[in-house]
């Protein structure tokens, strides 16, 4: 990848986009979710351990080569991202959940996502490359993980009403930004990418599909209202892959446009794929209010 690219670009778009996280948060957001720890524990817990666990499993079944197998368990471990609050608020979910969900998410990701990483960087390559266990790099995802988010949390209370008006055109930039990082990614591997698409386009599909659905009904089943499920199926279902995109093609990180590639993919198919959860859902939510109406 082109240097300029990506030690200069690729920061810079991440940086954006954890701006609007930022500005768009406030301290009661964290206070917030002290109200529901259930379900907040079971969001969670579904996004550090199960989802993990869940693309290991497709991995070890789809037997990719092990960069696009590193580049998929760096996907599972990256958080949810900015575009979960867009969608849930296209399908009536709890938008100040998921806005809640992505800072915490975010944090927690700084231990959770080198961690994984350089577990499936020695499980699957084993040439010495890590990421977790180096701090200078845990630093650096620290840095473009929490920093902007500050910045962005500061003005927002320095300055509210302007930080308002900058959020839905940051939400917006972040879109256009998603989508240039990942025709980056694709054009560095023009060459490769009907092959990689072979080998990863399924399991970053199921992967997908598996994410958005353990998204709605695990909080459903211990009785969390629809509004909140709804957040948590685009939160769980959509992750952050300008992250994921940004450690991997870094040349102060991993340097792997191959690694990079699920994230790329999946990029691009979670846009429908939450487009058409949302449809499905908002229909159920029509049909069980008609017959919520009928029985009284």
């Amino acid at each position: 990848m082109d240097s300029t690219i990506a030690t200069i670009a690729l920061p810079a778009a991440l940086a954006i986009i954890m701006l609007g996280l930022g500005l768009s948060l406030t301290l009661a957001d964290f206070t917030r979710l002290i109200r529901v720890p259930g379900t907040v524990a079971l969001i969670l817990g579904c996004q550090i351990i199960l989802l993990p666990l869940i693309c290991f499993g497709l991995v070890l079944l789809f037997q990719p080569p092990p960069a696009l197998a590193v580049g998929m368990m760096l996907l599972a471990a990256s958080p949810g991202g900015t575009t979960a609050s867009l969608y849930s608020h296209l399908f009536r979910g709890n938008v100040a959940l998921n806005i809640s969900l992505t800072a915490l998410n975010s944090l927690t990701a700084m231990v959770t996502l080198p961690l994984i990483t350089n577990l499936s960087l020695a499980y699957f390559m084993s040439d010495g490359d890590t990421l977790g266990l180096q701090a200078d790099k845990v630093l650096q995802v620290f840095a473009i993980i929490l920093i902007p988010v500050a910045i962005g949390m500061l003005i927002r209370a320095k300055a509210e009403s302007f930080a308002l008006r900058m959020e839905k055109p940051v939400k917006i930039a972040s879109v256009f930004v998603l989508f240039g990082v990942i025709a980056v990614a694709v054009y560095q591997e023009l060459d490769n990418i009907g092959d990689y698409i072979v080998s990863v386009g399924l399991m970053v599909l199921l992967f997908n599909i598996a994410g958005l659905v353990i998204g709605y009904w695990a909080p459903r089943l211990i009785g969390t209202g629809r509004p909140e499920s709804i957040a948590s199926c685009m939160e769980i279902g959509l992750h952050n892959t300008t992250l994921s995109l940004a450690i991997a093609l870094s040349p102060a990180l991993l340097n792997s446009t191959e690694i990079a590639i699920p994230s790329a993919v999946y990029g691009v198919l979670m846009f429908f794929t939450a487009a058409a959860t949302g449809v499905l859902l908002a229909r159920r939510s029509a049909r069980e209010d008609v017959v919520r109406e009928g029985a009284n």
